[in-house]
């Protein structure tokens, strides 16, 4: 963290000295620099990389780095105002539109401005990451026999295997898929399973990409009520009836956003309605790896349990190391495994071998059992700290459920949150995001989480994506002022 700190202070010194030099005139040596910043040498090589990244300056090896020549006037941009016609004449005939809305998923996605908290995030902060163990890997990756060279189609046959074995001593490596991260996996299902036009069961709320996935194929998601014990099975049966779907799409453990876990009595219910239904199950195990350490045993996925093929299942390595170590896994068993794998190929060919080298690595090394002890610990310890904080602060802000697992928590906000007009839509919440935001804070409100009319106004806190508990205590105190301005007293009245 303290290099990465220093390649960014550099940066930005550097970035304003750049006028003393002329186009094309030689800044000073990186000897030079590292003497004159008390850095090191990888530090000033990697603001100079920054910089000609950005165009700002020209590297020339065994020359040194000098500042780039003005460029040409920008060529007047040309008309292209008949792409209205053409891509609204080109869906005129889709059953349903294939417009793709990302701002959910860009809300996750997106980074912040500076000084802001983000409570708004999906992955893991830097610093539960296991940077120098991924780096190891990677290192060891490329010096490995043949490593820059073209993989199986199916991944390597050690990946799988090890993939197998995670998700139960039912499933075999003929069985798995390796696929680049779980959004990639839950692209392919969905385009296996469903064509364009019909519905598709998903858990309401659920995850905004997956529904914006669906929507992207032209599915059509249809919501099925999650409560405290994950997806409700006779609501799921009707909807099944009613609607003729044959996928459901669900997160049977640590549901994001609820954070429920689907129970016992009701996982061997989900399919056997699946099964009676024709249907499959896309199980997405996207946080098997997030869980708290007091959460106690976990259940078996769904696939662990499902010997006739009903389960499509997707996990990735993704959520519990970096967003760029995208790599995961699909597992199905029967004819639909054939078609799975035929659309993988013609969409992205192969994932490519480093970095399914560098997966073997990781998870093969003495490093990755100690990264998952010190996560689940550090997990829990946010959570606790923001559930405290929140409580403490906020108590208008509704928590039903606590979740032993994931980064997140889904809170609701009060009836008369925004005014009477927009009590259960997304009035209260965008009210909430703006002054969040003008706070210092940022957060996800709920309605992309609901395919169609929410129940109620939410949103969804994330306590991974910040630094410590430090920042989460901050992050509560300035939603506390934000709450105030946009809704009311904090203490649930107006």
């Amino acid at each position: 963290m303290q290099q990465r700190s220093s390649v960014v202070e550099l940066t930005e010194q550097l970035r304003r000295e750049l006028d003393r030099y002329s186009p094309g005139g030689k800044l000073p040596s990186s000897r030079a620099l590292v003497e004159r910043f008390r850095v090191s040498p990888v530090t000033v090589s990697r603001a100079l990389a920054q910089l000609a990244a950005e165009g700002l300056v020209v590297t020339r090896p065994g020359a040194g780095a000098f500042r780039a020549r003005t460029r040409a006037p920008l060529v007047p941009p040309g008309d292209t105002s008949w792409q209205e016609v053409a891509l609204s004449a080109d869906g005129a005939a889709d059953v349903v539109p294939r417009t793709v809305d990302a701002s959910g998923v860009t809300v996750c996605l997106a980074v912040p401005p500076a000084g802001v908290i983000e409570f708004s995030g999906g992955y893991l902060h830097p610093v539960l990451q296991p940077e120098k163990a991924m780096a190891e890997a990677l290192s060891r990756a490329g010096r490995r026999p043949g490593a820059w060279g073209r993989p199986p189609l199916d991944g390597l046959p050690e990946l799988r295997e090890w993939f197998a074995r995670d998700i139960g001593d039912t499933v075999t490596a003929a069985e798995v898929l390796i696929a680049a991260g779980g959004q990639s996996a839950l692209t392919t299902a969905l385009r296996a399973l469903a064509p364009p036009g019909a519905p598709v069961l998903v858990e309401s709320p659920t995850y905004p990409g997956m529904l914006a996935v669906a929507r992207a194929a032209g599915l059509r998601p249809v919501p099925v009520p999650v409560d405290a014990d994950g997806v409700r099975p006779a609501l799921l049966a009707d909807a099944f009836r009613a609607t003729g779907a044959r996928v459901f799409v669900c997160q049977p453990l640590f549901q994001n956003p609820t954070g429920a876990v689907l129970a016992p009595d009701r996982r061997p219910e989900v399919l056997r309605i699946a099964r009676e239904a024709g249907a499959f199950v896309v199980e997405d195990d996207f946080v098997r790896r997030l869980v708290h350490d007091d959460a106690g045993p976990l259940p078996r996925p769904l696939a662990a349990d499902d010997p006739d093929g009903v389960v499509v299942h997707v996990r990735s390595l993704t959520k519990a190391t970096s967003p760029s170590f995208r790599v995961g896994a699909l597992a199905a068993r029967g004819p639909v495994l054939e078609r799975l794998r035929a659309i993988q190929i013609v969409d992205t060919f192969f994932v490519p071998r480093p970095l399914q080298e560098a997966a073997l690595e990781l998870v093969g090394s003495p490093a990755w059992p100690r990264h998952l002890r010190a996560l689940s610990g550090e997990l829990r310890a946010r959570r606790d700290a923001m559930t405290a904080g929140l409580r403490l602060h906020l108590p208008g802000l509704a928590l039903p459920h606590v979740p032993s697992g994931g980064y997140h928590l889904w809170l609701r906000l009060p009836e008369d949150a925004g005014g009477a007009s927009p009590a259960y839509g997304s009035g209260g919440e965008a009210a909430l995001q703006a002054a969040a935001l003008r706070a210092g804070v940022a957060l996800n409100p709920g309605r992309p989480y609901f395919s169609a009319e929410p129940p109620a106004a939410h949103i969804r806190l994330s306590f991974a994506a910040v630094a410590g508990t430090g920042e989460i205590a901050e992050g509560v105190r300035r939603l506390r002022a934000a709450y105030a301005e946009a809704v009311g007293s904090p203490d649930g009245g107006r």
